[in-house]
């Protein structure tokens, strides 16, 4: 027996998978993936060596905790093949069958968008379901994920998901799964946001006389020194503006056109429509 499975073996299974044996969370021994393009189950066992399978079933034969890392237009065929495998407790209980129930399980889901309701609805409202929102730097082991967890699930499950999670990253717990969306609008769609800021203050560099080369050095090396400063610092930012920002000086000069230009407004707004994009796709998913 496997201790975690996965279905689907992507690049943010692998990168999970990754974390779990660096961390010593879990074993390769103890890891299966399941995918069905088999250069992505070889590159899987060639890179972490765990065992790997074409069958979403062999993970469901192998592993009392299991990952759902498809994309979410593929969600409800995998959740109908486990259905109609592994019976809800209810219907075990009318049946003879001695296969072990939904309930019997954990099903940590990643895929965007996908309600726990809409899980629990094929799987039976006793599946001990976790729904997590990662983002995309899990897969250098920075990322940022939060977990909610359906009314059957134990703290010992929400502690086992926190546990992966914090494998590639930080991850958090919240107690009302309609945050997700938000959550999707910040730190699931935020790195893009970042990566414009990088480019933005790159590409206006470029245009005062700096090397392109030399620009994005620079700026990424700027924000990561700044994350760093407001990570580890016991003031809040506007304090860390502050004591940049000189009277008369550079840093007043460029504060002062952001303001003008309704920069926090345009922040605002952005989070609000990537927010609302999220609620709209999980309407239109039931």
């Amino acid at each position: 027996m496997k201790k975690l499975g996965f279905i689907g073996g992507g690049n943010m299974a692998g990168a999970l998978v990754q974390g779990l044996i660096a961390h010593k969370v879990f074993k390769p021994s103890e890891i299966i993936v399941a995918d069905v393009v088999a250069a992505q189950r070889r590159k899987l066992a060639r890179l972490y060596k765990v065992a790997v399978t074409a069958r979403n079933l062999d993970v469901l034969h192998e592993a009392p905790s299991v990952v759902f890392a498809v994309k979410p237009q593929q969600i409800d065929e995998v959740l109908a093949e486990i259905a109609a495998a592994v019976p809800s407790a209810a219907n075990k209980r009318r049946s003879n069958s001695k296969r072990p129930a939904c309930a019997s399980r954990l099903y940590i889901s990643i895929a965007a968008g996908i309600t726990i309701e809409r899980i629990t609805a094929l799987l039976g409202n006793n599946a001990r379901v976790i729904r997590v929102m990662p983002n995309a730097p899990a897969m250098v082991g920075l990322g940022m994920a939060a977990l909610a967890a359906s009314r059957a699930a134990s703290k010992a499950d929400v502690a086992l998901a926190l546990k992966i999670f914090d494998a590639v990253g930080d991850a958090v717990i919240v107690e009302d799964e309609a945050m997700l969306d938000a959550v999707t609008a910040l730190s699931g769609s935020g790195p893009a946001y970042v990566y414009l800021f990088a480019k933005s203050l790159a590409d206006a560099a470029v245009n005062e006389g700096i090397p392109a080369a030399l620009a994005l050095r620079m700026a990424l090396q700027t924000l990561r020194g700044a994350e760093q400063v407001m990570r580890t610092s016991k003031v809040d930012a506007a304090e860390l503006i502050r004591v940049v920002k000189s009277p008369g000086g550079t840093t007043e000069a460029a504060l002062n056109r952001f303001a003008e230009a309704g920069f926090s407004d345009i922040v605002a707004s952005a989070l609000h429509a990537a927010a609302a994009r999220s609620r709209e796709l999980g309407r239109a998913q039931h």
